[in-house]
């Protein structure tokens, strides 16, 4: 199946294994890209995470595939040492054959300048229109429309929902949360989404490299049982209740959500949330139990019911496309 998407990424499948922290390691990506769809490095994970030198991670997915691979960019610039790192970042990345670009929070137009003039696409996570029109005006090629069933930072509208409001606006749109199975794959693309980005279908993989209670809670999980919590980023999160999230809570503190209302006090605060979620989150990545940690996951999880080999699942995808 030919779409905008597969022309832009240059892939067979119009499928993309949204990146993920903690659970982007090279192996993964590395299989969903040979399986025919695109695999995303997300930076943060391969190094900070799994260890790699940024260059020498990008050499290693491409000794386990020829074909091309996406990466993720996180853009919100309010530290300089950050945004000169991500910089960096992109430009080893197109030196090293990286065509794809995924940017996600802030203003992607720095993005767009120099993968535009290395011959890439830039695509923009959002959760609504006023997003999607700052990303274009950013000059970005595509969407990510994160629907309110996605793991992580969800939006707040269905599918349905927010390709209506993003459709008028004329690039190609990527539908983002709730899709684990064929038949949930086929019904997005024929509400006329260009691509569908999957994540918490492939974290339960025998290549994602994280636990296997974190790949047991998704396959023993139900769609009610995500919940969404304030308490770990200061925005809510969708997450896999379980004896942790109980104990935290879902509604942020009243001294939180006052600084958060600062336009000073704000950083530091998210600053705190982000290095205290770091921290859990490559721990929940090894722990073998679930009783002081926190896993990331959509409503998609309904239809996950096996651990199984990422290119299956690509192949899956493919085949409903028949």
């Amino acid at each position: 199946m030919e779409t905008p998407f597969t022309r832009h990424a240059q892939v067979q499948v119009p499928l993309l294994c949204g990146p993920m922290y903690p659970c982007s390691n090279p192996e993964l990506v590395a299989a969903v890209s040979e399986a025919g769809g695109l695999g995303i490095v997300q930076p943060i994970a391969l190094t900070y995470v799994h260890g790699h030198d940024f260059r020498e991670g990008l050499r290693f997915i491409k000794q386990r595939t020829s074909r091309p691979i996406g990466f993720n960019a996180l853009i919100e610039g309010s530290n300089r040492l950050y945004r000169q790192r991500m910089e960096l970042w992109i430009d080893i990345a197109l030196e090293e054959g990286v065509r794809f670009f995924l940017t996600s929070l802030g203003n992607p137009h720095w993005v767009c300048n120099i993968v535009h003039a290395a011959g890439g696409v830039v695509y923009h996570d959002v959760t609504e229109r006023k997003w999607a029109q700052k990303g274009i005006d950013g000059g970005v090629d595509g969407l990510i429309a994160v629907n309110a069933r996605a793991g992580g930072h969800a939006g707040g509208a269905s599918a349905e929902k927010l390709f209506d409001a993003l459709a008028p606006l004329g690039l190609p749109i990527v539908s983002a949360g709730g899709v684990s199975t064929p038949e949930e794959f086929t019904r997005h693309l024929r509400l006329g989404y260009a691509a569908v980005q999957v994540g918490t279908r492939f974290i339960a993989t025998p290549e994602c490299s994280a636990s296997d209670a974190y790949k047991r809670a998704i396959v023993d999980a139900h769609e009610d049982d995500i919940v969404r919590t304030e308490r770990l980023t200061g925005v809510p999160v969708a997450v896999i209740r379980n004896a942790y999230i109980d104990k935290l809570g879902t509604d942020a503190g009243w001294f939180a959500k006052w600084m958060l209302r600062g336009r000073r006090t704000k950083h530091w605060m998210r600053t705190w949330y982000a290095l205290n979620s770091v921290r859990r989150l490559k721990h929940s990545l090894t722990s073998t139990t679930g009783s002081t940690d926190y896993w990331q996951a959509g409503k998609s999880v309904t239809g996950i019911h096996a651990v199984r080999p990422a290119a299956q699942i690509v192949a899956e995808f493919a085949r409903a496309l028949d």
